[in-house]
């Protein structure tokens, strides 16, 4: 098998907005190599539509420490507020400095950066909602990735696109460097470095309905669990409330900060009973749980399983100008023109809340005391600072990768000249080259395709916006029930050139993985917060719960430890809007 060795002093995995964020700031004292699964412009950073939160106040009052509240008051008390006041602080500076790499924000008539309004944000602590995402029509994830990678191809940033990760090296706690497999003709490339920063995004897509690309599937956060490192709060993962019925493509919050409402199958705007002050735009996990509500009590539209997102007032030049994506999507999938006809929604798998444990600088933690793997970093979706705790606020996503994506990228690059070149030893490498011959090899009566259907199913059935204690127990035994079913795979295709049955049975593998894991930290966490909402256990408990989760796999399971959330200023309260 033809072996590849490379040096960088930093290695990058994904090219999404965390990534290409820390990359521009590596380059700026050594060498940079940014690994994707994708073409680095089609990261699923770009599917992002709606805006980005920063309080500029180009609209209306506003200010970073309402920005900050509403983050913590949206986390559900859970987010750690000294990282959440970094974000909102910095949020400002951040917006002008990307206006000034090149991206095309929406302006207002005077020509500052527009905003609307969107789902938790808020003026004087909660008492009305307030502009504050700004945006590129409705495809502002789009528009700041093309920015950011055309500074790295500026600076010269290499990459290396359709490069699959399989291994990351991890020896006496240090970071050696990054096993990857050339999508293109299959041959194995080593990676060393003194530095990895992993930047790879979520994985929406063990879930059945989802809004994730088919790249979002969380090997890297795998990788490090199968080596002994915790994840943190894996239980909490977001349902956006409003995906398109039947396929998941996510209709933006911005449709509702433009106007939008929800109304129910009695033609109801019923979010008013749930949220009064803000109505439809509430938190997404009130709304999402909003949506279901109506559903099972029979208001659906017609009493099928979705309800309504109507546009049908918002001003046509409205929907021209700030929401072309959306409606284009509407016309194409659903045949519906949103100034003529209701849009039907139904909340789709969206974000995680929880993943990779670090600290504010992006370093990864290996357990609860802070400790930390020297020269790993880790940023954006696939990272738990904890800024959204247990709910993202819509605009935090993107604010979240670029803020944490330069900070990593810093805190990496002042650590170069004093790290040691890492070292990927012969027999690691054997030893993967060696599993990954067994799985292409493998014979046996299971397909991927299967295996993966039914996990997504029953991760969508047992573990999505409401859960049980019973429901979970039988997922976990589902789970190991299929984990042992993927050993009997067999992969048909034995080529080398654009191998996906064998891609997609390494990143199958890594799926099973991160969801028993999820389905675990649901079930032993007794209440309900945030996105992580228990039937049985429907209050939220500050006296037992107030704590993060940080799971890790031993010989005898998953188990389990905790930390304290970092509350700085605001008191746990109860969650009104």
């Amino acid at each position: 098998m033809e072996i590849n060795k490379h040096y960088f002093d930093t290695i990058i995995i994904g090219s999404g907005l965390a990534g290409c964020r820390a990359a521009i700031e590596c380059i700026e004292n050594g060498t940079v190599g940014v690994l994707s699964k994708l073409y680095p412009t089609r990261s699923h950073s770009t599917a992002a539509q709606g805006g980005i939160g920063a309080a500029l106040g180009n609209e209306e009052e506003d200010s970073p420490e309402w920005h900050t509240y509403d983050t913590v008051k949206g986390s559900d008390f859970l987010g750690d507020q000294d990282a959440i006041e970094i974000m909102c602080y910095d949020a400002i500076p951040t917006i002008i400095e990307l206006e000034h790499m090149g991206v095309p924000f929406s302006r207002t008539v005077e020509g500052k950066i527009a905003q609307r309004r969107f789902g938790g944000h808020t003026r004087d602590f909660g008492k009305a909602p307030v502009r504050r995402a700004c945006y590129s029509a409705d495809r502002t994830g789009h528009a700041v990735l093309f920015a950011l990678y055309e500074q790295c191809q500026l600076r010269g940033v290499r990459f290396f696109q359709e490069f699959q990760v399989i291994d990351i090296v991890i020896e006496n706690q240090a970071i050696q460097g990054v096993i990857a497999i050339n999508i293109k003709d299959g041959s194995i490339h080593v990676f060393e470095a003194k530095i990895v920063i992993i930047a790879s995004g979520g994985y929406g897509k063990i879930f059945k309905v989802t809004s994730n690309a088919y790249a979002s599937t969380g090997e890297c956060l795998s990788m490090l669990f199968r080596q002994g490192l915790p994840l943190e709060d894996m239980e909490f993962f977001q349902f956006h409330p409003t995906g398109l019925y039947g396929l998941g493509i996510l209709i933006t919050e911005g449709a509702r900060g433009e106007g939008g409402i929800l109304i129910n199958g009695k033609g109801e705007r019923f979010m008013e009973r749930y949220a009064p002050t803000i109505k439809d735009l509430a938190p997404r996990d009130m709304v999402s749980r909003a949506i279901l509500s109506e559903i099972r009590e029979g208001r659906g539209i017609d009493g099928q399983d979705y309800v309504y997102l109507d546009l049908r007032h918002v001003d046509k030049k409205i929907l021209h100008e700030r929401l072309p994506e959306i409606t284009t999507f509407c016309k194409i999938y659903m045949g519906i023109d949103p100034s003529e006809a209701p849009i039907p929604v139904v909340p789709t798998a969206h974000y995680a809340m929880g993943g990779i444990p670090t600290d504010i600088d992006g370093r990864v933690l290996r357990d609860v005391d802070g400790s930390f793997v020297q020269g790993l970093f880790a940023a954006g979706e696939c990272a738990c600072v904890s800024v959204h705790g247990a709910n993202r606020l819509g605009c935090n996503s993107l604010l979240d990768t670029v803020v944490f994506g330069r900070r990593a990228g810093k805190a990496a690059s002042s650590i170069l000249k004093s790290s040691t070149k890492g070292k990927v030893k012969k027999e690691r490498l054997a030893l993967i080259i060696e599993c990954l011959e067994m799985l292409k090899n493998n014979k046996g009566k299971e397909t991927v395709a299967s295996i993966r259907k039914e996990l997504q199913q029953a991760m969508m059935d047992k573990c999505s916006v409401f859960r049980t204690e019973e429901e979970l127990k039988l997922l976990v035994d589902e789970i190991k029930t299929l984990k042992e079913r993927y050993k009997e795979i067999e992969i048909t295709d034995k080529s080398k050139t654009f191998n996906t049955d064998l891609l997609e049975a390494i990143e199958l593998g890594h799926m099973l993985t991160l969801a028993e894991v999820i389905a675990s930290s649901a079930l032993q966490r007794t209440e309900s917060r945030g996105a992580h909402y228990r039937e049985d256990y429907p209050k939220r408990d500050d006296e037992n719960w107030m704590k993060h989760t940080l799971a890790f796999q031993t010989e005898k399971g998953i188990t389990f430890k905790y930390k304290p959330v970092k509350i700085t200023r605001f008191k746990p309260e109860e969650r009104k809007y």
